[in-house]
């Protein structure tokens, strides 16, 4: 029987957004959420766990992570998180969205607080197990990009499909902005009742012994939201779209979607079980998705080494323009507020709003066209700032330098950030939808890799006397945003491999019908 004609699909096509659309979209959303609160908060720590565990008596500055660690602490959650969405989005094509999706969300709970009680007191045991849980952290949080958005995908209608994708990872927005204002908050408070002198008044009570608890909560906190929505997603039912098209029982989808969408579907009682089927690695998917997967792995690259090198030297930028002080004029608790109240103020302005606007206008305008504007504007800024780099540093033009890096988030989000979130849950058939968004996720994971661990050492100054300590000379800031400019400008190029799905059911999109259609003639 041709998809076209399974009721519960058009069902699903021209409903109306109802509750459970947002019930979806919060249970999924929250996953994200958590993702990003677990993602991002470690930058707001990894100053503090150097002063702790790195000290050296008699030092004019503070302890800070050797390289090896810092680039491990701030990179095996990304290695995990590839390994994830690799994994799991094979595993939501085989064993379904549903029958897994409880399984990254505990993960990711038993992970949060696995960190915070990183075991021992010496800095080898501390970072060893930090960056075990991390991994595994990350594991989990990778299987939640291609389910979430799979299961979002599949549960819309086709006039709010990408809006309701979109509004899942925007909830991002929210965790890294929930992150810094707890951070603010925890540190706030142990400032206040473990008062402490700053660094170059006095090295050792700089840093309080209770210190070591506020980083162990700030990390330990994560867990609580997935906790929340986790009983709510064992009770969400499999997709109708998986259980009719690659589980081929029509009649349990049809039941399913009754109950949610709150009306009677007339059952079909037999699918086509012969129908036309490719796999991942066959001629025929290479000739029909080659080139969309294609465009969606490299433009998700692309995006996530220039979105992930920001994040790590937005502390160095912020030094910079005078938004955090040198480090030796703060205690490590004032620290990790002044660090949390920068990130906050980033998400406040530019993060959280690009998001939001992405889902106000992805259905109005398409996934094409804001991908492409973020590209351009993204690249736009990014020379801005690099080829006048010692203007935007002066004293007087800090402000301006803030913004302009702010509007480079801001169209991130309001741009490929969202869109390659959203389009590989929408172009690929049903049976290999989780697996390709997965590929995709994974490739984009590469490229935060690819960002956190070279531009540690890319951004550092050319004068060795200038560098980190243990960190050899680097290119600068200034080539180094040079250098993400040129990768915006390739990931405007590559979006033209990506199709438009805006207004077009899965089934279109994924060519399915037009299988089903032709054995139905043959």
């Amino acid at each position: 029987m041709p998809a076209e004609n399974l009721k519960v699909l058009n069902a699903l096509d021209v409903a109306k957004t109802q509750w459970y659309h947002f019930t979806a979209i919060v249970i999924s959303g929250m996953g994200f959420f958590t993702d990003a609160y677990d993602l991002f908060c470690i930058s707001l720590v990894t100053k503090m766990l150097g002063r702790i565990y790195y000290q050296v008596p008699g030092s004019p500055k503070p302890g800070s992570l050797p390289p090896n660690v810092s680039a491990t602490i701030n990179g095996v959650a990304l290695c995990g998180t590839l390994a994830g969405q690799l994994f799991f989005g094979w595993l939501g094509d085989k064993l379904g969205r549903k029958s897994v999706y409880g399984a990254t969300l505990m993960l990711m709970c038993i992970c949060s607080i696995g960190s915070g009680l990183s075991f021992g007191h010496d800095a080898k045991s501390v970072m060893a197990t930090l960056a075990f849980f991390r991994f595994w952290l990350g594991f989990g949080i990778g299987g939640d990009y291609p389910l979430s958005a799979t299961i979002m995908s599949e549960y819309a209608n086709k006039k709010t499909r990408g809006a309701f994708v979109a509004a899942v990872f925007a909830m991002q927005g929210f965790g890294i902005m929930a992150g810094g204002i707890f951070a603010m908050i925890i540190s706030a408070a142990f400032e206040a009742k473990f008062k402490a002198p700053p660094y170059e008044v006095d090295p050792n009570g700089s840093t309080v012994p209770e210190a070591d608890y506020v980083w162990r909560i700030i990390v330990m906190v994560g867990a609580l939201p997935a906790l929340l929505t986790f009983y709510w997603r064992l009770k969400m039912p499999e997709t109708a779209r998986y259980t009719a098209l690659v589980a081929k029982d029509a009649k349990r989808a049809a039941a399913d979607m009754a109950k949610v969408l709150q009306t009677e579907i007339q059952v079909e009682t037999k699918v086509d079980q012969e129908q036309k089927s490719y796999g991942l690695f066959s001629k025929e998917f290479a000739k029909r998705h080659g080139l969309h997967l294609l465009g969606t792995t490299s433009t998700w690259l692309l995006l996530d080494i220039a979105f992930y090198s920001q994040n790590l030297f937005q502390k160095d930028i912020f030094t910079a323009v005078g938004w955090i002080p040198p480090a030796k004029t703060m205690n490590a608790i004032g620290e990790v507020y002044t660090i949390a109240r920068a990130q906050t103020l980033i998400a406040i302005c530019s993060t959280v709003p690009g998001y939001w606007f992405t889902v106000a206008l992805i259905d109005i305008i398409g996934r094409f066209a804001i991908q492409l504007m973020g590209f351009f504007f993204m690249t736009a800024f990014m020379f801005a700032l690099a080829f006048a780099y010692h203007h935007w540093t002066l004293p007087e033009n800090r402000i301006g330098f803030v913004v302009m890096y702010s509007l480079t988030f801001f169209f991130a989000n309001f741009g490929p950030n969202a869109t390659t979130f959203v389009v590989p849950a929408e172009i690929f058939p049903a049976r290999l939808r989780s697996t390709c968004h997965g590929i995709s996720a994974a490739s984009g994971k590469l490229g935060a890799i690819i960002g956190a661990f070279g531009f540690l050492y890319l951004a550092q100054d050319s004068d060795p006397k200038k560098t980190d300590a243990g960190y050899p000379p680097g290119i600068g800031v200034k080539y180094s945003l040079i250098v993400l400019g040129v990768v915006n400008l390739l990931g405007m190029l590559f979006t033209f491999l990506v199709p438009e799905p805006k207004g077009m059911s899965l089934e279109d999109l994924s060519g399915e019908n037009e299988d089903q259609i032709e054995q139905a003639t043959a």
